[in-house]
């Protein structure tokens, strides 16, 4: 509301002041065409400026302190451009200053000359006006451009700011160029702080309202282990706000593409592309989908697993089988870090510790798998009840 009375407000302090020249003595003598565009021109230069300012969205309105940063910005520039004006009419000709005639006697009756003389020295009286008028015109046109221009983009813009006299404080200095965005499982998880902490990321992170708002649902969630994840999400979150190696953030977001997106993880794919940043996440889909859509992606999980130790085929490890597999025979074991390990011949063996041998290991995005075969087992290739996964690995 307050910038649509700013735009309507500077269009008709134009078209008031267009008008006032326009009328002036000195202009009005030049014809009905003259006035015309005298007028229109100017009133369709601030038209399209405020057009542009329309279409230019995407920015959001700051504190009353930006309003008069941006009128002192706005004057300044004007005063810089009223004087780039005044060089520019040195370099070209000029009407000759003139005075404006004195009106002729009537008594005696003035000769044929005397009335040209007149007229010549009226004429250039009335051209050196006119110039001046239209000089003091267009530095009116840019000072209000950019005063107009200036409040508009401090008012809209995203970027935190406070003015406290007498002087301006910005926001203090954010590390590295690109901001990451944390998606909710990634606050969950809770590794990002014990990332952060080794102090390998030096960007700012962004944590977006929906976000944090997604986890004060989860926190008060009536199922148990919902509500738990929720509520370790947010005891994970102060700390990081708390520590002082990474600059984090809660950005409050008023970018149309983000409120249009219709859940959270399209909103965060149309924030990161809004920032030009980076996606933090652990989720499988969240990941592919902002790939489709050419925003980088850090993954928890394939930053986890290029920081495991190679498993490789034929080598012996120990692990606890916890519960059957899906197929028969089949026993499923977890490693420290929560790796899956598959295996086959370990049903009889649930909960006991076995030593396994690797057959094979699967790794993508969504994790590790680690296939195996008990230690004491025949070669994967003479047992019959091998499973076909493992024979296909």
């Amino acid at each position: 509301m307050i910038l649509h009375l700013i735009r309507v407000f500077f269009l008709v302090v134009v078209l008031a002041l267009t008008l006032s020249f326009a009328f002036s003595d000195e202009i009005y003598t030049e014809g009905s065409t003259y006035i015309t565009v005298y007028i229109l021109v100017p009133a369709l230069l601030a038209a399209a400026v405020v057009l542009a300012d329309i279409v230019w969205h995407g920015k959001r309105l700051a504190h009353l302190s930006g309003l008069f940063f941006g009128l002192l910005a706005g004057l300044v520039i004007a005063y810089v451009l009223s004087l780039v004006v005044d060089l520019v009419t040195k370099l070209y000709p000029s009407p000759t200053p003139t005075e404006r005639p004195a009106v002729l006697a009537e008594d005696p009756k003035p000769t044929r000359a005397d009335i040209d003389k007149f007229d010549r020295e009226q004429n250039a009286h009335f051209a050196y006006i006119r110039y001046q008028h239209t000089v003091q015109l267009v530095k009116f046109l840019l000072g209000a451009a950019a005063v107009f221009l200036c409040v508009t983009i401090v008012m809209q813009t995203k970027d935190d700011f406070r003015f406290i006299v007498p002087y301006v404080e910005f926001s203090k200095q954010t590390k590295g160029a690109r901001p990451m965005v944390l998606d909710t499982s990634v606050i969950v998880d809770g590794r990002i702080t014990d990332i952060v902490n080794t102090k390998i990321l030096r960007s700012e992170l962004i944590v977006p309202r929906f976000v944090l708002a997604e986890l004060q649902t989860i926190a008060d969630s009536q199922d148990k282990l919902k509500r738990n994840r929720g509520r370790r999400g947010l005891d994970v979150l102060q700390n990081l706000r708390q520590c002082d190696v990474a600059d984090v953030r809660i950005l409050d977001v008023r970018v149309p593409a983000v409120e249009k997106a219709p859940d959270v993880d399209a909103k965060l794919v149309a924030l990161a592309e809004h920032l030009n940043g980076q996606i933090i996440t652990n989720d499988y889909n969240l990941n592919k989908v902002a790939q489709l859509r050419n925003i980088e992606v850090i993954n928890i999980n394939d930053l986890a697993n290029a920081l495991k130790p190679v498993v490789l085929p034929g080598e012996t490890m120990r692990t606890k089988i916890i519960k059957p597999g899906e197929e028969a025979g089949q026993g499923v074991g977890y490693l420290d870090d929560g790796t899956m390990v598959v295996v086959d011949q370990g049903r009889s063996h649930i909960g006991n510790e076995v030593d396994i041998v690797v057959t094979s290991v699967l790794q993508t995005s969504a994790g590790k798998m680690i296939f195996g075969r008990h230690a004491s087992a025949a070669p994967h290739h003479d047992n019959p009840n091998a499973s076909r996964r493992d024979r296909h690995a």
